[in-house]
Order: structure tokens, then sequence, then C-alpha cells
């Protein structure tokens, strides 16, 4: 299966993976718009160090993902500004670079084999799945952090293990120096939280600190300073230090001591939504635990372990909880779970305990997934073809084939399989189909319908969702009810209304002296706010002067 090119067949398995909706899928609310639509203003307006939303500054990430956006886009060639998509692809080079580093960091103290399955399970899990094709940092901050903590192991274990292990040299210690001021560029301190915590706590563990001066940080901390002081310098003479206040201490700050957003959720959330987000491998999660408690003494199943659980446990404590959050810990879970795998097959009562328990809740999840293809486009669709249905139940049936598989490494193929056939339903045939809950893209295709020569930009009154404003363009106007129908009774041309500003809209067009004509009626599910919405699109014809 792994062939003479693992890396290589890694690679093209998890781009095949990924790539349904890539394309297809539209702009997501809240976060992909958001980040897509100020990447796309960057290259509007020329300006590469303001980060801005509409007319708003958007200061609460750093620059380094809208300018891997921006870049990506305008690499791509003229009208790669209006496709979604051209703005994922950072993400996904991020997800292969994590997968990629995955393996080589396995590779290096438990052979091929093991770093092969290590990336196939990383890179099929629901989590890096999803984040690999939507415009937001997580993947691309995964690469850098892979890239970071591979440094770090590998210097860890020339100090335990010299006999078996060289130091890093000048230049891979300078790859994971440069891979840290990007992870700092993309999202601040998390890469340093992470790769913080592991040294901090593998250092008192070991009660030892001179494995770190194999890091060269001398050369390194140049190299990371030089990657991210020019713009941290620039952001904050623009921004008069508002970015700082508002970054640290605004958006930062309150994930660490409160609940943004309203994002809260108690300690054990991760670990419970783990069987679900690291799925298909989750039917090797407690196991894999299990391994990294029983063989903790080894030095390169200690850092694992200590990655894994200093990551996960200061996500679990941080009250503001959002699945993607603890997704740096997934490629040292996918390692101790390639270690299962590919180790001894006898079992002590413990660890037979563990599989039992993860591939109950893994049956559960992969009955669930299908089925939720499968019903999801009668809810919120209007056509379910037979296929769907057909092509659910097959990617189920594999999946839940490792229930009789007779050793580790067929289930996992078999686990991959099923997970690869679900995901293919998912991006081609469940999701194109849940025409209710695309507002945005249904009102721009209306708008388009309906638009003519020297219109003003579009209007829109009750309804604010981002991706709105990136569908139609950076000019369109989000306002209120009165707002929008003074604005067009002043000016004429299109307005996207919401029932709720219905009324007051209407009246404010009468009280210009204008005319609104209803064209179209849009109904759908706001996924964002979690309830119904009616959307007409009038046409408002000022006053003869």
């Amino acid at each position: 299966m792994i062939g003479r090119n693992p890396l290589a067949a890694l690679l093209i398995f998890c781009v095949i993976a990924w790539l349904p909706g890539f394309f297809t899928l539209p702009p997501l609310d809240r976060d992909e718009s958001r980040f897509a639509q100020a990447s796309k203003q960057m290259l509007e307006t020329g300006d590469f160090v303001n980060i801005n939303l509409g007319g708003v500054p958007r200061y609460e990430k750093p620059v380094g993902i809208y300018w891997m956006q921006a870049a990506t886009t305008a690499a791509l060639g003229a009208g790669a500004q209006d496709k979604i998509w051209t703005y994922r692809v950072p993400s996904l080079l991020g997800a292969l670079a994590a997968v990629a580093a995955t393996f080589f960091l396995v590779c290096a103290f438990a052979g091929v084999q093991a770093g092969f399955w290590a990336g196939m399970l990383l890179g099929f899990s629901v989590l890096l799945m999803s984040e690999a094709k939507i415009a937001k940092t997580d993947a691309f901050l995964l690469g850098t952090i892979v890239v970071v903590q591979a440094v770090l192991m590998r210097a860890y274990l020339a100090a335990r293990e010299p006999q078996r292990f060289a130091p890093p040299g000048l230049r891979l210690a300078l790859v994971g120096w440069a891979a840290f001021g990007l992870g700092v560029l993309v999202k601040g301190p998390v890469v340093l939280l992470v790769s913080g915590a592991t040294i901090v706590v593998l250092s008192l563990w070991d009660r030892d600190l001179r494995w770190l001066g194999r890091l060269r940080a001398g050369s390194g901390v140049l190299v990371a300073l030089a990657i991210v002081l020019p713009w941290a310098i620039a952001i904050g003479i623009a921004s008069g230090g508002a970015f700082y206040q508002k970054s640290l201490g605004g958006d930062f700050a309150m994930k660490l001591i409160g609940e943004q957003e309203a994002h809260g959720a108690p300690p054990g959330y991760y670990l419970a939504l783990a069987h679900l987000t690291f799925w298909p491998a989750s039917f090797a999660l407690l196991p894999a635990l299990v391994l990294g408690f029983v063989r903790r003494k080894e030095p390169a199943i200690r850092f694992l372990l200590v990655w894994v659980v200093t990551t996960w446990l200061m996500f679990e404590i941080a009250p503001t909880k959002l699945p993607h959050y603890v997704l740096p810990a997934y490629p040292a879970l996918a390692a101790l779970a390639a270690l299962w795998l590919t180790g001894p097959q006898a079992e002590a009562l413990g660890q037979r305990i563990a599989r039992y328990i993860s591939l109950g809740f893994y049956v559960l999840v992969a009955l669930a997934l299908a089925g939720f293809l499968a019903w999801a486009p009668q809810r919120f669709g209007d056509s379910v073809p037979w296929w769907l249905y057909a092509g659910s139940a097959a990617g189920a049936f594999v999946a839940l084939s490792v229930i009789a598989l007779p050793n580790r490494s067929m289930r996992a193929g078999a686990a991959c399989l099923g997970a690869f056939l679900l995901y293919m339903v998912a991006g081609f045939a469940t999701v194109p189909r849940l025409n209710e809950i695309w507002l945005s893209p249904r009102m721009a295709e209306a708008v388009a319908r309906h638009a003519a020569a020297g219109d003003p930009p579009v209007v829109t009154a009750g309804y604010a969702e981002p991706s709105i404003t990136f569908l139609l363009g950076t000019a369109t106007g989000l306002d209120d009810g009165p707002t929008a129908g003074a604005a067009t009774a002043a000016k004429g041309g299109l307005a996207l209304v919401d029932s709720s500003e219905g009324p007051r809209f209407l009246d404010a067009v009468a009280a210009g002296g204008a005319r609104a004509d209803a064209l179209e009626e849009i109904e759908g599910l706001n996924y964002s706010r979690g309830r119904a919405t009616h959307i007409t699109l009038y046409r408002v014809t000022p006053p003869s002067r």
C-alpha cells in the first residue's frame, strides 16, 4: 500500500480526500468570509499593513494568513479575487505541511510504516479534513507548529539517546525557527503556547534544560525576528498601538479569561468531541493514550505524550472553546495511534478495554455521519438522488468493517477508506444540495439576475453576514432598514431586505418619495444565527427630478 515513495502516496491520498467541496463549497460564515474579504481588500487597496473588513479595522489576528491568501489569489490571475477557493489554498498547503512533518517526525524514531499511518490518520481526521478547505488560520498554523515540534523533538531525542539521534544541524534548526516566526505571524502566541508548554513540562519532568542548547537559539531567534518584526513595527505605527490593544488585550485575553461570543463549554468538551473530530482515527484514540502512559519512559513517547496532554489541558481549561482549538495536539495523538497500530498485537486487559470503548464510539460516529449525510438534503434541500443513499451506505459499510478485520493496519486502511467514501458523498452530493442554508449565494444569484448597468452598489437591511460582502463586493452596504431605505430612495438600485427590517425599509423609501418593487423572495436558514430568514430583493426607483 505504501509503495516506493510513501510521502508522495500519503500526500496524494490526503489531497484526494480534501478536494471534494474545496472548489464548490460557498464562502462560509462567519470566520472564513471575514478572512477572505479582508485579504481581498488588501489586493483591492494595495495596503498590506493594515487589515480591514469593510470600513472597519480587523485587529484580531496578525497579518500572516492575509498575506498568504492575497499572494495565492494574486498568483492565480485575473478574476481570482472573486473565487473563494483561491483564498483556501494556504490552508491546503498548511495541512499538507502538517501531514508531511508528522510523517518525518515519526519516521525518525519508528520507521516508515508508522510515519505513513501517523500522516494518514492525521490527514483523514474530520477536523483537519475540514480545516484544509476553509480559508482560515488553523490548517496553516498547524503546519508551522508541527515543524517546530519536529525540530524540538530531534533536539530532545539527541540529548536522551545520543547513540541513535544526532542533534539538529544548523539548517534544520533554522527551518524550525522560521516556522516559529511564521506561526507567530499567522496566529500570534499560539505556537509559543504549544511549544513552550512542551519545553517546560519536559524539562521539569527530566530536571534538565541542557537539551535546549541544541536548538541554535542565537541564530534562530534572529531568523524568527526577521520574519515577525517588520510588520509588527509597521502595524504598531500605522494603528497607533490599537492592533496590540485589540488583538492581545481584547481577542486573545478574553478567550483565556472569559467565554468569548458565547463559545463556552465545560472541561472535558474536547475529549468528548474527539470521537468525532479525530474520526476515523478515533478507533485508536484511547489505546493511543494508554500506550503513551505505559511507555512514557521512552524519550520519543514521553515527548509525544507531553505534547498531547499539555496542549489538550491548556485548551480544556480555557473558558472559550471551539472544536478547532485543540487541533495542534492531533499530530502527536496521530503519532501515538500509529505506534499502537504498528506495534505488538498482544494487549493487556486495560488496553483491550480501551480499544473496545474507542471502537464503540467509532461505530456510533460512523453511523451518525452516514445518516446525517443522507438526511441533511431532505431537511435543507429539495432533491435527493438514489446514489447519495448508496454512497452513504457504502461508506458506513466499509468503515464498520473495522470490527471484523484481523489486524490493526487493515483496520486503519478500512477506516480511512470508509472516511474517504463519506467525504466524497459530503463534498459532491450532500453539501451542494443544502440549498436552504446557502442564503448568501442564492441572494447573489438573484442580484445577478436583476442587476442593470449603472446600478449603485447593493444595499442590505437586517442581513450582515460577511459572505454577502464577499460575493457582492466590498462596496456592499450593510445597514438597518431606515438607513438602507433612505440610501436607495436617493440613489435607486437593488436592496436585499430581511423581513425584520422590511416595514422600516419601506417607510424610509416612501418618505424619500421613491418606489420599491419586490423582485424575488429568498427563504432559508441563517446557520450563523440559528434562525429562519426571509429576504426580499427590491428594486428602488428614486423620484423624478
